[in-house]
Formats: C-alpha cells, structure tokens, sequence
C-alpha cells in the first residue's frame, strides 16, 4: 500500500509540475486591470481561446476585444462565465470576488489561478523562460514569487535565443538520427556534438540553412566530426558586470581560455571552472608580432584537438586588438569561429568618469586614436586631430603624453581645451585626473599616472568634475605642478 512522501512533510513537493496544450482550449479571466492584460498577453502567446470578465477593460484588452482576439463578459462575474472553461485565472483586486471564482472553479474541477494569493489558487503561473519548443519553468509553490523571478532572470542569461532553432531542428530529423546513431552512446555524442559543435553556432549566426546542412552531412560521415571552435570575446575594460550575456555564456561553455594581460582577474573568475587557462600576454622581451604569431599557433593547435577556445581579449577585440588578424588566420586555417563584441574603453571608460564623449553644445563626434606608435611611423593626421568640437580618445597613451598634447597644439587645438586620464576604468581602483592640455604631461607626472589609461581630450572631459561618480577623482592643480 502507497504510504505517502518518505520525505518530511515540509519538504514534499506541494505542486505537481505540468505543461499544458491550451492551444485552441478555453481560458477565463477574471479581472480588466493591469495585471489581467498581462495574464492574457501570455495565455495569447499559448494560443489559447481566451475570454476575459469584467466590469471594465484597460485600453490594452478593450484593444484586443476589437481585434477579436478576446471575447468579452461585461459585468461582476457569474459562475456561468466558467461554462466550458478549462482553467480560469482570477486578477482583479477584490478578494472576495476572487475566491468566489475559485470556489465556482472547485465546484466544477476547473483548475483556477488567484494572482498573488496561493491560498486561493489550485495550480500556479511558474515564471518562464521561453525558448520555444524549449521552455524552462521555475515556480516557488506561490510562497516566494520574487524569488522565481530572480532565478527566471538568472536561467534568461544562461541560454542563447537560438536554442528553441536548435531544439526544433533536432526534432525535425530525430527519425535520421536514430537511423544514423542506433547505438545509444553515438548518439550521445552526436547530441554533444549538436549543442557544442558548429550547428548550434550557425544558427547563432542566424544561419538555419546551413546549420541543417552541416547537420545532415555529419549524419551521413561515417567518421564523427572532431574539430573545435573559436569565439572571439571582448571582456570590456574590467567590470564583469559589463560582459554581454553572450560572452559569458562563451566562458561557461569553454574548454580553453586564451587572455590578455588588460582581462581583469574578475572577468576570468566568471568562466567555467576547469577551463585551460593560457596567458598570452606579451612576454619580456617579446616584440608584437611574435606575440600574434604564438597565438595564432595556439588557437589553431586546441581548436583542431577539438576544443572549444575563448580567445578573450580585453576592451572589443576589433578596437585596437588584432582581432581581424587573428580571424584572418583561423580563416586561412579552416578553423570555425564566432566574434561576441566587447564594450569598448572608450565607452565604458568615459561612462563611467561622468564624461559624455559627445554633447550638443561641445562635441559633435568622436574619434577613437591608438598612441601606441613610433615616431617614424606616425601617420596620424593631426590637423584633422586639432579641430574643435570633437571629442578624442587615446587608446595607449600613456607613454606619449608630451608628443600628444604639443602636436595638438601646434596644430591649433586651444592649450586650454580639458583632458581627462582615466587609469583602471570601471575597476574598483578607478582614478580620474583632470586639467588643460598643454599641462597634461605635467600633471600625469605629477599624480604619477600608469597604464592602463585612457586619456579623453576635448570640452566633455571637463564635465568629469562634476558628474563623476565612480572610483577617485583628481584635478590637476597649477600649484602642484609648481611644487
């Protein structure tokens, strides 16, 4: 005999977790405000027939009503509004009325939703991550709703748009795979070839048509596709709260990280825990270009072992960071990748000195400009430079300080025109120092600034003193540069 839960009676499972078709099925809602509008947007989604009770409509569902895509009960409710009903969600804010509708549900077996009253309601809207066909559903029994929510929240980051494709693909030739993979651990790893391997990537890349055709051709190979892939991610400046969702979904799924010395420690904690970690920072001694050379070799090297590679790069890997070059090389290597932008520093930088990088009354543009060069390669045009009311931003200038700022003026920038030194953007150790042009070497000496820095020149950099709002800030003084 069926004794009950073995469990304590305080941890059983109190709601049975169920999907239901509501496709064409019909569903009563009682109440017109706010909150029905939103229980019927979702019932829409669902497709099912949907009628709504109540005295009066918000403009959203008396919309919806004109469109004939709700039917309507005008008045208080009548336990005949349940007639041929198959569940009923009661949302109006009266809640003798709601448990009326629950108590007409109960007497007719109509399972009945009370919104924000468990007590009341005999099953519950979980919160959903939709990824059609793929749906995820989180519920708290009705006892800690913002907790479900903060977990919906978290599951969103976690799983890409393009999972539902992949699922709906999946289904469409499970027949050939069953066919293809009898043995039940081929198609397990067809599966994990499927969801890590380039199909799910095409279809990130909004590719479908290719996606089923390489999907196909691996069912038709005898041998088992092997070669990994590369996802080139921008890590921003160092606040891992600025990744995308998109790069940290690529640190999670990663079995090798290659980083630059400019990733925060932050940013790599986030990645998958027994993911290879490989500085590729440049080393002592080491020029630019053989440092490119090292990790091209070893993007190719782990990508064809069959790994997936993060390839993370501090900043966007496509401002100032050889990120084109590198992709040119997994090109010519047949190597398979991705690109997941990055904020930038000058974006993030800025934002978060208070600087406006343009303003209608001081900046119309924006140039973002590497200092890092050689003096008998400088090619920069600092005529174009020199212009008013455009902001600039120097990517590696730290050690080019005196060259800047003379060359600005020498070609017509005012000596008075702001600058702003932001060292360690976005970091906790943020420090924003802030003076006129033609002081700029001085006071970077004088608050003895080091890389990493970005230095902003232009009106908007004057804004930092009274809109900043994160890390240090300091202005650069007459006097001190005196001393």
């Amino acid at each position: 005999m069926y004794a009950g839960p073995s469990r304590q009676a305080d941890h059983f499972m109190k709601l049975f977790p169920l999907f239901a078709d509501l496709q064409g099925r019909r569903v009563l809602v009682v109440g017109g405000g706010e909150v029905a509008a939103r229980k019927v947007q979702v019932l829409l989604e669902a497709s099912a027939d949907v009628q709504v009770g109540a005295p009066e409509l918000v403009p959203e569902l008396a919309e919806l009503a004109d469109q004939g895509r709700i039917r309507v009960f005008k008045g208080e409710f009548q336990p005949a509004w349940l007639d041929e009903a198959w569940l009923v969600v009661a949302a109006t804010d009266d809640r003798s009325v709601n448990a009326a509708v629950s108590e007409a549900a109960e007497a007719r077996r109509i399972f009945s939703n009370v919104v924000d009253d468990a007590e009341l309601s005999s099953f519950q809207v979980p919160s959903i991550v939709d990824r059609s066909p793929l749906i995820v559903a989180i519920s708290s029994s009705g006892v800690a709703p913002v907790l479900a929510r903060r977990l919906r929240e978290r599951i969103e980051s976690l799983f890409d748009h393009s999972l539902g494709s992949l699922a709906a693909l999946a289904a469409r030739h499970r027949p050939r795979i069953r066919e293809r993979r009898p043995d039940l651990k081929q198609r397990r790893r067809f599966y994990d070839w499927l969801l890590d391997g380039p199909v799910a990537s095409l279809l990130r890349q909004q590719q479908p048509a290719e996606a089923e055709r390489v999907l196909k051709a691996e069912l038709d190979s005898p041998q088992p596709a092997s070669q990994g892939s590369v996802v080139l991610v921008g890590a921003g400046p160092g606040d891992p709260g600025l990744l995308t969702l998109k790069a940290l979904r690529a640190l999670n799924e990663a079995d090798v990280i290659l980083y630059d010395r400019l990733v925060s420690p932050a940013v790599l904690a986030l990645a998958r825990r027994d993911a290879d970690r490989v500085s590729v920072g440049k080393l002592l001694g080491e020029d630019h270009n053989a440092t490119q050379s090292r990790i091209h070799a070893l993007l190719v090297k782990h990508a064809q072992a069959g790994r997936r590679v993060v390839r993370l790069k501090g900043g966007d890997a496509f401002i100032f960071g050889r990120g084109g070059e590198e992709l040119e090389y997994l090109r010519a290597h047949h190597i398979r990748y991705e690109v997941v932008p990055g904020i930038t520093a000058a974006l993030a930088c800025a934002a978060y000195a208070g600087i406006p990088l343009t303003h209608r009354d001081h900046a119309q543009s924006v140039r973002l400009v590497t200092a890092h060069c050689r003096e008998d390669e400088d090619t920069l045009d600092w005529a174009g430079l020199a212009r008013e009311h455009q902001t600039l931003a120097f990517y590696m200038g730290v050690g080019q300080l005196e060259t800047l700022s003379t060359r600005l003026i020498s070609h017509g920038r005012s000596a008075a025109t702001p600058f702003a030194l932001i060292e360690n953007g976005s970091r906790p150790e943020q420090r924003v120092i802030t003076g006129r042009l033609d002081e700029l070497a001085a006071v970077a000496r004088s608050h003895n600034v080091r890389a990493p820095a970005l230095l902003v020149i232009g009106e908007v950099a004057g804004l930092a003193r009274q809109l900043h709002w994160f890390g240090r800030y300091e202005e650069g003084q007459r006097e001190a540069l005196a001393a």
